[in-house]
């Protein structure tokens, strides 16, 4: 037996329902985020033989336009680069799309719309992590991008959830959060300046800190705080094996 994707036959190996659905993700946004998504992937997955892990497509597109950008200072949208990686994807057999950028979760609705293959959301799930801590969290502070913060991404979700949001003050999000982000992104980092933005949430009351763009957890190691750092990225990698568990074990 045999399958054809994108023109080309190959044989099938195994069973679809035995191996499970196949994840696209849609990354780039930055490079180094999607690599280490992916490696995160590979990590919680319980496999012992190759042939044991999930199929995945990576499209990682570094010319996806700024997303924050794009959300406070009137950007090119990102909207058409997205929707067409997330068409290359479903073209190229994935059966669930999961993307490793906060902020881009500001432009998806209208992307899944359109392709019509569904999204693993990051930020939901994390919101369901926070919620399901025990002992319970009810104050957390959140090192994302300004377009993230001001989009309220976490927000709502969170509220839903029975959790406040901290966010930094005008200061310590541009001197030091999105400095941080923004070093990180050409290759370099510098350590402390995630880690003095975090401590000063955790001075205000926050329980936990959420790693709230995918560049963060890059930079900045659980140990640097006294409080929980939650990645969203590894939440992100753990939901989606559950999906495709969930998946296989009903097909």
């Amino acid at each position: 037996m045999s399958d054809t994707v994108l023109g080309v036959s190959f044989p099938r190996t195994a069973d679809p329902g035995v191996v499970g659905p196949t994840v696209g993700v849609l990354g780039g946004m930055g490079p180094a985020a999607t690599a280490d998504f992916y490696a995160k992937l590979i990590r919680a997955t319980p496999a012992d033989t190759d042939q044991e892990h999930l199929r995945v497509i990576i499209w990682s597109d570094p010319t996806t336009p700024d997303r924050t950008r794009a959300l406070l200072e009137g950007g090119t949208d990102p909207t058409p680069w997205l929707t067409y990686g997330a068409r290359v994807l479903a073209a190229g057999g994935a059966d669930v799309i999961a993307v490793p950028c906060n902020t881009a979760h500001a432009f998806l609705p209208a992307v899944i719309e359109r392709v019509g293959v569904p999204l693993v959301h990051m930020i939901e799930r994390t919101s369901r992590h926070l919620a399901a801590l025990r002992p319970p969290v009810r104050e957390v502070g959140l090192l994302a991008t300004t377009g993230t913060v001001r989009a309220g991404l976490y927000g709502e979700w969170l509220a839903a959830a029975g959790v406040a949001l901290l966010e930094p003050d005008a200061a310590s999000q541009a001197d030091e959060v999105m400095a941080a982000i923004r070093l990180i992104k050409a290759g370099r980092r510098d350590p402390g300046l995630l880690a003095s933005a975090a401590r000063r949430l955790v001075e205000r009351g926050a329980q936990a800190v959420i790693a709230g763009c995918t560049e963060v957890p890059l930079g900045l190691r659980a140990d640097d705080l006294p409080v929980p750092l939650v990645d969203p990225t590894q939440v992100l990698a753990e939901a989606v094996i559950a999906h495709a568990r969930a998946a296989k074990g009903s097909s």
